[in-house]
């Protein structure tokens, strides 16, 4: 089985690079409504935050900001540093758990992820060529990358918390599937729990302690997320309502509006390009 597969089904995943090469000064606010993926090559590299003590990373390192988040990027003359950076979209605005398994940002040093060295040679590469399609293959291995890295993750516990560590877990991973492949069933904890080769209690306690999250919330993302998918691709509540467990449209909108704080008529409103919120 595949764990990582619903998220892709789901959340659409691009990415657009945007700078490559030497840098050194300070750069733009960084705030566009999206994620970051940051490859620094060489040399250090300052991240400032609003209301934040920066953070410094003085190895060749991958820095995710999963979520939209603004900063700015510093670096000395002196430094040599040397990135390629891309802006990433993997369902910003909804309930994407895959995401909001990673902490803000996330930072990883290249050599703890050797299995990702043979893209981001060719990430490398590519950067500094002038080949024709440059941007395309770029923007394709920046998404490769991703996907490594979220494979890597999981595989290597990488992550404290979330789904990502709940899919490594081999009893969890079971329960977790299931929902993923049937949001519209009425999940009781025994099944879950049964489906995970556990007791009840015990299936909870654990699904807390890894996930963060109960396994009712977890099932309430989930279906909101898949709501929020068919929202945009212009589906009837009605008809979602069905598709994620609920009795009707108006049982599915009480539930959104409270998780989201808005309907989901305002929620795909406001979700159009440009005026995209957070809510991860």
């Amino acid at each position: 089985m595949d764990r990582l597969a619903p998220f892709f089904e789901q959340f659409t995943l691009s990415a657009r690079m945007f700078y490559s090469g030497a840098f050194c000064g300070i750069s733009p606010n960084l705030d566009e409504q999206a994620g970051y993926l940051h490859v620094l090559k060489e040399g250090r590299l300052t991240i400032a935050h609003p209301n934040a003590r920066p953070i410094v990373v003085d190895t060749p390192s991958i820095v995710f900001l999963p979520r939209p988040h603004e900063h700015r990027l510093h670096a000395s003359e002196e430094e040599r540093t040397e990135l390629i950076c891309a802006t990433v979209e993997f369902g910003t605005g909804m309930l994407n758990p895959l995401t909001a398994s990673f902490p803000e940002p996330f930072v990883v040093p290249l050599d703890a992820l050797p299995e990702l060295a043979p893209t981001l040679e060719l990430l490398f590469s590519e950067s500094s060529s002038d080949y024709p399609g440059r941007q395309t293959a770029l923007d394709r291995l920046f998404e490769y990358v991703l996907v490594l890295l979220f494979r890597s993750a999981m595989n290597a516990h990488l992550v404290d918390s979330g789904v990502l560590l709940g899919l490594s877990d081999d009893r969890l991973s079971k329960a977790i599937g299931a929902m993923h492949k049937q949001p519209e069933i009425s999940w009781s904890l025994e099944q879950l729990a049964q489906i995970s080769g556990m007791s009840r209690a015990r299936f909870a306690a654990h699904f807390r302690k890894v996930v963060g999250i109960t396994p009712f919330d977890y099932l309430t993302n989930w279906r909101l997320g898949v709501a929020q998918t068919m929202l945009r691709k212009g589906s009837s509540l009605k008809l979602i309502a069905t598709a994620v467990g609920y009795t009707n449209a108006t049982a599915l909108t009480r539930v959104f509006t409270r998780r989201l704080g808005m309907s989901p008529s305002d929620w795909l409103t406001r979700s159009k390009p440009g005026t995209v919120k957070n809510q991860s």
